[in-house]
């Protein structure tokens, strides 16, 4: 235990005096204090003329073509309110190689050519994979169609405009989990522990062959237990990535609630700091059970390294074990159903389990007792990769020259 609370101390010093790690963690914290702050300095080097009405003007132009002239009117009071934001202009369908040319040159955002009341062409220079505009408008033209209706059968423009117009009131009550609310920390959490366990996974594969090419390796594990060895660093990298977590997300806590009121609003931001305290607890287990797993995993690849440059390389089988566990989890997330039968298989899985269980927890109902098996699976995986990760990196002392076989491994550990 003493030697394992000295390696412990040494290789977190290592790593909080670090200039790079500070550099890093004191970049991201400004950055979160600018985005957090963002709403409330763009209020107050907002000019004295940011109440003024906006000027039309300044508006992107629609133009609605059409040759019914009695419809001019019905249409623009339609398209006008549902593209609030655009000047929408009506004209006839003569002028349809004018309007062309306009929106060509930028005059112009877009046209939509009417041939009756339930067909168009929609004009559009460069066409966004995003551009809405034309589901838009066959929504307006919809409604039109049924006023022109309602207005042939004998009712008035206004009594056919409270008929299409009425509002339905309706309440949703959620007996489980609401995905759209905790969808946002969620993929937040599952994205932090990805790139977590990606830098200092590789971090501490980095530091073990650093120290296996400089032979300082074996001179440790002849005064120390590699036991105690593999433990400490791996539980410092663990600790050293808890605490940059910590201060970037501590730190976002803290602005948000200095600029709460100016987040009034915004559904994305609230969510994310409005995360129940019980999700938090289960997000910081697997979390910490997660990294320290394929933290041990990294470290016991290092020892085998006998050069910094096979780092990549030796690495690269875990490396894509896990990001296959984190594309079946964001795939699922995507189609919203993440109670799917791979992500139940994931959750039981020590490799994927981290995500694809929280995952769960986070969006959907699981059952206590997954929950618990998951976690326990997780337990008896970190204390058993990590014994197994100790015996690999006391034979991967005397590996020197071509990166090892896993038989070879294996059957060094079996003499030990």
């Amino acid at each position: 235990m003493k030697q394992f609370s000295k390696i412990l101390k040494f290789e977190l010093k290592n790593y909080l005096q670090n200039k790079i790690f500070v550099g890093i963690t004191v970049f991201l914290v400004a950055v979160i204090a600018i985005v957090m702050f963002f709403p409330r300095l763009a209020g107050a080097f907002a000019s004295d003329n940011a109440d003024a009405a906006p000027d039309d003007s300044e508006k992107p132009v629609i133009a609605v073509l059409t040759s019914d002239k009695d419809m001019e009117g019905l249409l623009q009071n339609t398209f006008s309110s549902v593209f609030s934001d655009h000047t929408v202009t009506v004209l006839e369908q003569s002028e349809l190689e004018s309007v062309k040319e306009k929106i060509q040159n930028g005059e112009m955002q877009c046209a939509f050519a009417l041939k009756d009341l339930t067909s168009y062409t929609y004009y559009v220079n460069n066409l966004s994979l995003y551009d809405s505009n034309a589901a838009i408008a066959a929504e307006a033209l919809q409604t039109v169609y049924r006023m022109n209706a309602m207005i042939n059968q004998g009712l008035t423009l206004e009594e056919a405009q409270a008929v299409l117009t009425t509002p339905i009131n309706y309440e949703t009550e959620s007996l489980g989990k609401n995905q759209i609310e905790n969808f946002f920390y969620t993929y937040i959490m599952i994205f932090a522990l990805y790139m977590v366990i990606l830098l200092y996974g590789q971090m501490v594969a980095t530091n073990v062959a650093t120290e296996k090419s400089s032979r300082a390796m074996e001179l440790l594990v002849t005064s120390a237990n590699p036991v105690s060895m593999m433990f400490g660093k791996v539980i410092s990298s663990c600790l050293a990535g808890l605490f940059q977590l910590v201060a970037v997300f501590g730190s976002a806590l803290l602005f948000f609630h200095v600029n709460a009121s100016y987040w009034s609003g915004n559904v994305i931001i609230e969510s994310i700091f409005n995360m129940p305290i019980e999700l938090f607890i289960y997000m910081l287990l697997f979390f910490v059970l997660g990294f320290l797993v394929y933290a041990f995993l990294y470290g016991a690849i290092g020892s085998t390294a006998s050069k910094l440059e096979d780092i990549n390389t030796s690495v690269m089988p875990v490396t894509v074990l896990f990001i296959i566990g984190f594309f079946i989890v964001v795939f699922s997330m995507t189609e919203g159903n993440v109670d799917n039968s791979l992500m139940k298989i994931a959750s039981f899985v020590t490799f994927t389990s981290p995500m694809a269980m929280f995952t769960r927890i986070a969006m959907t109902t699981v059952p206590l007792y997954e929950i618990l098996i998951s976690i326990l699976i997780l337990i008896a995986s970190v204390f058993g990769v990590g014994f197994l990760s100790a015996k690999i990196y006391r034979v991967g002392v005397l590996l020197y020259g071509t990166p090892p076989k896993i038989g070879a491994i294996i059957k060094a550990i079996r003499k030990k």
